[in-house]
């Protein structure tokens, strides 16, 4: 197979990541290999949304150029997530009658073209469907159709739209960056793409990513993405509750938290002392790290309070067995596993990317890259694929809920 490569490029509120990676074997054992990773700071966007295209340029510029640089290589295109601030999802159900005694891909495609014949609106446009379930002759549950008998068939399908604006503003700054935007890619599907088991999958667990601009809650169950949310209580408020406690820029406390942050603060001993920053006319300053963990720790309990609390509105409360999985810069500080453990009362884990993928490893196993990792993989599955299937118009329709469903639903 001919040299692919692909890139993944997460904006965020506060920092810019892309991945370059390879794609390695075959259809069957696809791995990516891991080239090139870059970082670069955010001012243009918030809460996933452009308010600066051409700072959003720059920091878009920043990160791939460095990701280039560390992989020795030139890519045109780019996988570029989606926040799910920017996106809705809705339910809808397709009907047909089968034509023959056999259920074959033709059904399958004519009843998603019912399930999608649904109106998203003029502000909206189609990122995903995503197959909740099948019904034959209604007979529900299952997952796969084809080659089974029956003269009914029906599907579930969760459509994921995104806002027509911030899509075309986001290609804009990629384009503008030098770069084509190969495919948009909601955010949370990728991230869970990249650290999720298939065990986790099925017994149940929620994606919690903690931006800076917000906290994004999705929730997979049966190997199906149930529920999605985003709240603006974020990160972002960590940084601003540590400006007024500490007297301190917002420079400053974000860097503060990044070195000395805490979620958890029974982990702080009572004699640890951290010297602040500040201006010649308030002199040397000193805080107990204690401070600054209960500063830390009162936010991050309320924003896991609202995500459980959201998890337990959308009907999935008592029933995750799998627990929740923590991605996002936020998800590096100290102490967020143990308090999360406090708060939801179930099992808690950071999501480090780490399913299918080779080569700089370690420069990506973080809970900060979940998102660029598992862009990038579904980047080299979709490049694959499209060099291996025909242009047939069945497979045009089916490939984009194919390539979810083979690897990953």
């Amino acid at each position: 197979m001919k040299q692919t490569l692909v890139a993944g490029l997460d904006l965020g509120s506060t920092k810019t990541c892309a991945v370059i990676a390879e794609a390695i074997g075959d259809e069957r054992s696809l791995r990516a290999k891991i080239l090139g990773v870059g970082l670069a700071r955010t001012t243009g966007l918030r809460r996933g949304v452009v308010r600066d295209i051409e700072e959003t340029t720059r920091s878009i510029v920043s990160a791939l150029h460095d990701a280039e640089r560390m992989a020795g290589v030139k890519v045109p295109a780019v996988y570029c997530g989606v926040a799910a601030e920017n996106v809705r999802t809705q339910l809808t159900n397709g009907l047909v009658s089968v034509a023959g005694d056999e259920i074959k891909a033709q059904d399958l495609k004519r009843v998603h073209e019912v399930a999608l014949s649904v109106s998203l609106g003029d502000e909206h446009e189609l990122l995903i469907p995503i197959p909740q379930e099948y019904t034959v002759d209604k007979q529900g549950g299952i997952n796969d159709p084809i080659g089974m008998t029956g003269m009914r068939l029906e599907v579930e399908m969760r459509l994921v739209a995104v806002h027509s604006q911030a899509a075309q503003n986001l290609r804009k700054s990629v384009e503008r960056a030098g770069y084509r935007v190969a495919e948009l890619v909601l955010e949370p599907l990728a991230a869970a793409h990249a650290v999720l088991t298939e065990e986790e999958r099925e017994l149940g667990c929620a994606v919690v990513e903690l931006g800076g601009g917000s906290t994004t809650v999705a929730v997979f169950h049966d190997d199906k993405l149930r529920h999605l949310s985003s709240d603006r209580c974020a990160g972002s408020y960590v940084t601003s509750d540590l400006v007024h406690g500490l007297s301190v820029t917002q420079s400053d406390a974000e860097r503060l938290k990044e070195r000395w942050g805490v979620a958890y603060t029974p982990l702080v001993g009572p004699d640890e002392m951290v010297e602040l920053p500040g201006t010649p006319g308030q002199g040397p300053r000193q805080a107990k790290r204690e401070l600054i963990a209960h500063i830390i720790h009162q936010r991050m309990d309320e924003i896991f309070g609202r995500v459980l609390d959201e998890v337990e509105q959308a009907g999935y409360g008592g029933r995750l067995a799998a627990g929740v999985i923590l991605t996002g810069g936020g998800a590096h500080m100290t102490g967020v596993v143990e308090l999360g453990r406090e708060v939801f009362a179930m099992p808690v884990r950071k999501g480090v990317p780490e399913r299918s993928i080779m080569g700089l490893v370690d420069s990506v196993q973080a809970p900060r890259y979940a998102v660029p990792v598992g862009l990038a993989l579904y980047g080299v599955r979709s490049r694959v694929e499209s060099q291996m299937l025909g242009d047939t118009a069945v497979k045009k329709v089916l490939g984009p809920v194919k390539r979810w469903l083979q690897e990953f639903f």
